[in-house]
C-alpha cells in the first residue's frame, strides 16, 4: 500500500463521515423543527426518511454512473449536490419543502456511497481489502460521532438551521481534497480504457511508486461487453438479491436507533442538546463496533462475524428500548445498539466489495444500497406511527430489532468465498498492469 493508496481510502473515511453527517443532522435538528412547526410524530418519523428515499434514487442510478463515467467524476458531482441540499435546508419554511431539499442532499449521499466503496476496494492490495472497505465504512460513525459534538454546542446558542449550515461548509471542503489526493482508479481505467488512459494510468502508478508501464493490456470482446446489468444476470442475481434484502431489513433496525434517538431521550424530558449527546455517543459505539469489525476481517471470514453481529443486534435494539431514564444508561445502550447494527453494515460493504467485480462494484452496491434503503425509509415513519397508536418504546424496539433478526437468516443462504474474492477474478487479459495491481 503506498502513501496515495493509503489517502486515498482516508478520504473514503472523510466521505463516509460526510454522510454520517448529513444524514444524521435532521435527527439533530428534529427537536427544533418540532418545536417551531408542531408535525406529528408521523409526519416527522416521515422528514426523518427523505433523505433515505433520496440516498435509495441516487446509489441506483449514480451508483451505475460510477461505472461508466468513473469513481472520481460521480464522487466530485455528487459532493455538489449534498452541498447545495444542505443550503437549501436553510431557507426552508415548512415541512414540505425541507423535505424536497432533503431529498436532493440524499441524491449526492447515495452516489457518494456506491462510488467510495468501489475506491476503498480498488485502491487496496488483495490482503487490506476487507479492512479497508471497514475502515471506509465506520466514517459514517465518525462523522456522526464529530459533528454531533459541534452540533450540540451550536444547538446551544442557535436554531436547528445552523445544523444545515455547518453540514453545507464540511461537505464543499472536500472538493479539493478529491481534486488533489483521489485520481481515478487503475482497475476502472483499464476496464473503461478512455481517452488517455494509459497516460493516467501511468500517472497513478508512479504516485504508487510504481513503474510506469509501455501499454494497458487489451480489452477482450467479452469484457467489452459487461454491462451493469450484468447483476441482474444468472452468474451474480442471487448474490444481488440476498445481500440486498439482508442490508433492507438490517438498516431498517439500524436507522430506528440512529434517527430516533433525540427524539426519545427529549420526550422523557431531557433538552434537546442531552438528546444529541446521546446520539453522540452512540455513535461512539457504531464507530467501534465497524473498527473491531474491520479488524477481525483480517482473520475470520466476513460473513461469518456479519451474521454473528446482526445477532447481537437484534438484542441490543430491544434491550434499548427497556431503558430507565436516566441519561448514563440510556448512551450506553443506545452505545450498544449501534456498536452492534453498525458492524453488521460494516460488514455489509465488506460483502459488497467481495461479490461484485470492478464492471459492476458500484451499480452492484448502489443498487444493494438503493434498494436496501427502503428499510431505512420504513423504519423511522414505522417507529413513529407505532409511538402515535401509544405503543411504549419497549414495544417499538422489539417490532423494529425484527429487521437485523430477519436479515441475518436471509444473510446465511449467502455462498461466499472469501479466498477468492470477485475483485480477483476482475481481469481484463494479462498484461504489465496486471501485474502491477497484483504487485500493489
Amino acid at each position: 500500500m503506498g502513501w496515495l493508496q493509503v489517502w486515498a481510502v482516508v478520504i473514503t473515511i472523510g466521505l463516509n463521515a460526510l454522510d454520517g453527517f448529513d444524514v444524521l443532522s435532521i435527527a439533530f435538528a428534529s427537536p427544533g423543527i418540532a418545536a417551531e412547526w408542531h408535525p406529528s410524530k408521523t409526519a416527522l418519523g416521515w422528514l426523518q426518511s427523505m433523505e433515505l428515499a433520496g440516498m435509495a434514487l441516487g446509489s441506483i442510478l449514480l451508483g451505475g454512473l460510477a461505472d461508466k463515467i468513473g469513481r472520481r467524476a460521480t464522487i466530485l458531482g455528487c459532493l455538489v449536490v449534498m452541498s447545495a441540499g444542505m443550503f437549501l435546508a436553510t431557507t426552508a419554511t415548512g415541512i414540505e419543502y425541507l423535505s424536497v431539499y432533503r431529498v436532493l442532499t440524499g441524491l449526492g449521499i447515495g452516489g457518494t456511497l456506491a462510488a467510495i466503496n468501489a475506491v476503498a476496494a480498488e485502491f487496496s492490495n488483495a490482503r487490506t481489502r476487507n479492512l479497508s472497505v471497514s475502515i471506509m465504512s465506520i466514517g459514517y460513525p465518525i462523522g456522526a460521532v464529530v459533528g454531533g459534538i459541534i452540533v450540540t454546542q451550536l444547538l446551544k446558542g442557535h436554531d436547528w438551521r445552523t445544523v444545515f449550515y455547518f453540514g453545507c461548509v464540511f461537505t464543499a471542503l472536500f472538493i479539493p481534497l478529491v481534486l488533489w489526493l483521489v485520481p481515478e482508479s487503475v482497475p476502472w481505467l483499464i476496464r473503461k480504457q478512455p481517452a488517455g488512459a494509459l497516460e493516467k494510468v501511468n500517472r497513478t502508478l508512479r504516485r504508487m511508486g510504481h513503474a510506469a508501464v509501455e501499454s494497458l493490456p487489451a480489452v477482450t470482446p467479452e469484457v467489452r461487453q459487461r454491462s451493469s446489468a450484468d447483476i441482474f444476470r444468472p452468474a451474480l442475481i442471487a448474490t444481488t438479491l440476498i445481500v440486498t434484502a439482508a442490508y433492507f431489513f438490517h438498516v431498517m433496525s439500524f436507522y430506528y436507533v440512529a434517527k430516533w434517538t433525540p427524539k426519545i431521550v427529549v420526550d422523557m424530558g431531557f433538552t434537546q442538546s442531552q438528546g444529541s449527546a446521546v446520539l453522540t455517543w452512540a455513535n461512539v459505539g457504531g464507530m467501534a463496533g465497524g473498527a473491531l469489525l474491520g479488524l477481525l476481517s483480517l482473520r475470520f471470514e466476513v460473513k461469518r462475524l456479519t451474521i454473528g453481529v446482526m445477532l447481537l443486534g437484534a438484542f441490543a435494539v430491544g434491550l434499548f428500548g427497556r431503558s430507565a431514564h436516566e441519561l448514563g444508561e440510556l448512551s450506553l445502550l443506545a452505545a450498544f445498539a449501534l456498536f452492534c447494527t453498525n458492524a453488521g453494515i460494516v460488514g455489509m460493504y465488506a460483502i459488497f466489495a467481495h461479490v461484485f467485480p470492478t464492471h459492476v462494484r458500484s451499480s452492484g452496491t448502489g443498487f444493494a444500497i438503493g434498494v436496501g434503503r427502503g428499510g431505512s425509509v420504513l423504519g423511522p415513519p414505522l417507529a413513529g406511527w407505532l409511538f402515535d397508536q401509544h405503543y411504549s418504546l419497549p414495544t417499538v424496539s422489539m417490532v423494529l430489532a425484527l429487521g437485523t433478526l430477519v436479515a441475518a437468516g436471509i444473510l446465511s443462504a449467502l455462498q461466499l468465498k472469501p479466498d477468492q474474492p470477485a475483485a480477483d477474478h476482475d481481469t481484463v487479459a494479462a498484461g504489465p498492469v496486471a501485474g502491477a495491481q497484483t504487485s500493489a
